[in-house]
């Protein structure tokens, strides 16, 4: 008896006398077929879950870094703006000293004296006043 097998693209002509070995080859070849493309179209979708998580994970990593270096260039001009700020409060402090030290003389008789002068025009009773010729 003579049987033509199409298997893998190739022809494989077999000669037996015998059917039952026949049909055990048969059966071997069709199970090696089907677990040989099981595992090949495992593989294959495997290999496309692979790609597609790897392509995510360097997508990520690539928005991280971009991220990173905005962060960096953020925090630096944080840093700046905390540096003028505690210039500005130094500055403060320093006028807030001014100020009540002036709170301090404006209590003072030196003060009322000062202010009548200029503007009220007042004097001492026994003060000559001096004025320029026109």
């Amino acid at each position: 008896m003579c049987q033509a097998n199409l298997f893998a693209g190739r022809m494989e002509i077999e000669v037996r006398f015998d059917r039952v070995s026949i049909m055990a080859i048969q059966k071997k070849k069709v199970a090696g077929r089907s677990k040989s493309r099981k595992t090949n179209s495992a593989w294959r979708y495997h290999k496309k879950s692979m790609m597609l998580i790897s392509m995510i994970l360097v997508l990520l990593v690539g928005v991280l870094a971009v991220n990173a270096v905005s962060l960096r260039s953020r925090n630096a001009q944080y840093k700046k703006q905390e540096a003028e700020l505690e210039a500005q409060i130094k500055e403060e402090k320093k006028r807030a000293k001014e100020v009540e030290a002036y709170e301090a003389y404006v209590k003072t008789d030196d003060y009322v004296k000062e202010i009548a002068e200029e503007k009220l025009g007042l004097v001492d009773p026994n003060e000559i006043i001096f004025k320029p010729a026109k």
